[in-house]
This record gives structure tokens, C-alpha cells and sequence, in this order.
């Protein structure tokens, strides 16, 4: 198979009908469509707007907490023996992941488009509480669908949820994982097309939502471009982040793309091992097919159908994957690869305890992999981890898997 030709950029996708090269695209049913299309247009003319973009930077700044440092994690880069590592700390957002960029600029989307009604689906909750969040700040009555095995493994997250006064809505169907969610949240979508806006959570689903996700999540790679360069004076050797549906990686990756020295990583759940199905490494061990109203790469089985998946993070437990992401895997331009729960469990104990700083799971599957290359690596080198969320709502997780009561 020949490798598709090097892009000009990799910052130029998607095209208009929403492509990134075979993925992307907006599969979608018909009842939908004008919505879509709706959505497309209110978007490019909101992007292009000085008041949409003064309005959401100052809710960035002065409700969100941004910028968000860029820390030198002096503890574990001393423990690896190897190159610099640095932190890139969205887990010191509000509502504690990188999760409030995305809600905060999608809900000043629906406020334009007229909506009267917001709906998501959550994995670990934090896109559920995030955009309770901001369905709290600006008066909107929000309902956050929920896969029902995620509901037992983090609900201090659903607590939250319903404190800011969103309804969850446990999903039973399949695992009862983040895939089920979001089947039920395209479903309600169908059912409520003239008055609800779907704040999708992740850089996938129909176009244009993987575009406007990246480029909301792109501050976090804008910040930290210019804090290194400030820092060190220079950029990154590798920039890492962990992959689900690939939000924060996207806005991490993006602004570094056309920098060719820079090696991009983006880390997928390994669960219990890729030779089995109890695990979400679409991009390992995946094909190409459709979900959510986007193709991409997916695990499935011989007839297509959709497969479950494993993670140890409720948020990678995703069984496919952006669509940039199975471009950028394509092409070359970004390298995947899968850590096990049991490495992502080594990584949130061993941050913990060198920095001070408990991490999502999620984040700690980036870390696990930092920990592998970071003592091959020389002491002048430098990477950057983004740490995307707080691990606070994984602690009762953690305690199960080390046997211990809480």
C-alpha cells in the first residue's frame, strides 16, 4: 500500500465536505442533515468572528483559569534519568480537565444558534460535568447521557453532575460505556432537532463537530508552543497525549503539526493486551468503518460489527477514534501506541507520589509512555505530557485495582 502524498500542511484539513483524506465526513440521517448543515454555517461565521472570539477568550481567562501552566516536572525527570519532562496542566482547568475549552466555546455556539436545550454523552464524566458546567453559567437545562457501567466507576463525577443540575441518563444498551452514550445522545438529537444543541465531547462525529473540537482544544498546543519557547527557548523533542476519542491530543498536536523536529505521540488504551478485545487501540488493531456519523479507524469484527472494548480509563473507552488522528496515523505524521491498564496504574502511582500531582488515568497512560522513552532519551532533550485531567474521580477505581478500601 502506498503512502498517501506529504501534505503542504498538516494543519489544512478538513476539506469542505468535511474529509480528512478517506476520514472524516458526516454520516448522518436525514432528519439531521439541515441541522448539520446549520451548525456548519453558524461555525464558520462564529470562528471568524471578533466578538464570538473576544467573548469566549474572556470566559477562558477570567471563568476557565487559562492560561494553563506548562510545569517542569523536576520530581519524575530526576526519577526517569533522562530527558526534561514537562507538564502541560489542564487538570488545573475549572471542572479539572482540558474538557471546559471545548464546552465553553460549543455553548456560546447553541447561545447564537437560538437553542433552548443542551444535551452530551460523558465516558469519565468530566465532559459531563463540564458542560453542566456551562449549561449552569448561562441558564440552559442540560441532560448528560451516561453509560451505566460508567455511572458505578465514577460517580463522584455524577454526583457533580447533578449538583450543577444536569439530569444523567444511565445507558444500559451494549457495555454501558461511552460508545452506548453516545448512540443514545445522536438518538435524542433525532428526536429534538428544532430546540436542543448536541455539545459533543470529542474530535469525532459528523463534520463539523471534529474540526470545531480541535480547533477549541487548540489553545492547549498554542500555549504550550509559546510557553516552551519561553521556557527553554526552543521546542519540544516529543510532545505526548493520551487518545479516546482524541480531543486533548488533537489540541495539543495541532499548532506543533508542520514543525517536522517534533515528534508527535499519541498514546491509546492497550486494557489488558491487543491480542485479545479487552482493550480500545482502534488504531493498533482497528479498520476503517463508520460510527457516530464519521469514518474512521475502529474495532470491529469480521462482519463490521462494532466491538466493545476495555479500559482501566472510562474516558479512552472508546471503541474508534477522531478522524484527523487516523489521518495523521496514515500519513505518518503522528505515531500511536498502546498502554496497558497496568502500566497506566504504575504511571498514576509513581506521578503521585514524585510530583504531588494525582492524574487521570487517562493522562496517565501518556505518562506511562514517557516513562519508556524518557531514559533513552538525553538530558538536554525535552518532552511535554499533557496532562489533561485531574484523577481525583479515578481514585475509587485505582483503590479496586489495588485492593484497598477507601
Amino acid at each position: 500500500m502506498n503512502k498517501p502524498a506529504m501534505p503542504n500542511s498538516f494543519r489544512t484539513g478538513p476539506d469542505e465536505q468535511g474529509m480528512f483524506g478517506i476520514f472524516g465526513g458526516r454520516f448522518v440521517a436525514e432528519t439531521l442533515m439541515p441541522l448539520i448543515l446549520d451548525l456548519e454555517e453558524q461555525w464558520n461565521k462564529a470562528k471568524n468572528d471578533p466578538e464570538f472570539k473576544a467573548e469566549l477568550q474572556n470566559l477562558s481567562t477570567h471563568y476557565a483559569g487559562r492560561p494553563s501552566k506548562l510545569y517542569f516536572a523536576e520530581g519524575l525527570t530526576k526519577h526517569l534519568g533522562g530527558a526534561k519532562v514537562y507538564f502541560k496542566r489542564e487538570d488545573l482547568n475549572h471542572t479539572g480537565s482540558h474538557k471546559i475549552n471545548n464546552c465553553l466555546g460549543q455553548i456560546l455556539l447553541a447561545k447564537r444558534m437560538g437553542k433552548k436545550r443542551i444535551i452530551a454523552e460523558t465516558g469519565a464524566g468530566q465532559h459531563g460535568v463540564a458542560s453542566a458546567t456551562v449549561a449552569a453559567r448561562f441558564g440552559y437545562p442540560c441532560v448528560v447521557y451516561m453509560g451505566a457501567t460508567d455511572v458505578a466507576r465514577q460517580s463522584p463525577n455524577v454526583f457533580r453532575m447533578k449538583l450543577l443540575g444536569a439530569e444523567v441518563r444511565p445507558v444500559t444498551a451494549g457495555h454501558g460505556t461511552l460508545k452506548d452514550a453516545m448512540n443514545e445522545a445522536l438518538r435524542d438529537w433525532v428526536t429534538n432537532v428544532e430546540d436542543t444543541y448536541y455539545l459533543i465531547g470529542t474530535a469525532a462525529g459528523p463534520h463539523p463537530y471534529p474540526e470545531l473540537v480541535r480547533d477549541f482544544q487548540s489553545v492547549i498546543g498554542t500555549e504550550a508552543r509559546a510557553q516552551i519557547l519561553e521556557q527553554e527557548g526552543r521546542l519540544p523533542d516529543v510532545i505526548i497525549a493520551a487518545v479516546g476519542g482524541g480531543s486533548n491530543a488533537i489540541g495539543l498536536f495541532h499548532p506543533f503539526l508542520d514543525d517536522k523536529d517534533v515528534r508527535i505521540i499519541g498514546i491509546e488504551a492497550g486494557g489488558r493486551g491487543l491480542d485479545g478485545v479487552e482493550h480500545c487501540a482502534s488504531m493498533n488493531a482497528g479498520k476503517p468503518g463508520v460510527l457516530h456519523g464519521n469514518r474512521t479507524y475502529l474495532l470491529q469484527n469480521a462482519d463490521g460489527q462494532i466491538l466493545d472494548g476495555h479500559s482501566i480509563s472510562a474516558g479512552l473507552d472508546y471503541p474508534g477514534v477522531g478522524p484527523e488522528h487516523s489521518w495523521l496515523r496514515d500519513s505518518g505524521r503522528v505515531q500511536y501506541e498502546p498502554i496497558l491498564d497496568d502500566e497506566a496504574l504504575e504511571a498514576f502511582q509513581l506521578t503521585t507520589r514524585v510530583e504531588g500531582i494525582i492524574p487521570a488515568l487517562e493522562s496517565a497512560h501518556a505518562i506511562a509512555h514517557a516513562m519508556k522513552i524518557v531514559p533513552k532519551m538525553d538530558k538536554d532533550q525535552i518532552v511535554i505530557v499533557n496532562l489533561s485531567g485531574r484523577g481525583d474521580k479515578d481514585v475509587h477505581t485505582v483503590a479496586n485495582m489495588l485492593g484497598m478500601e477507601i
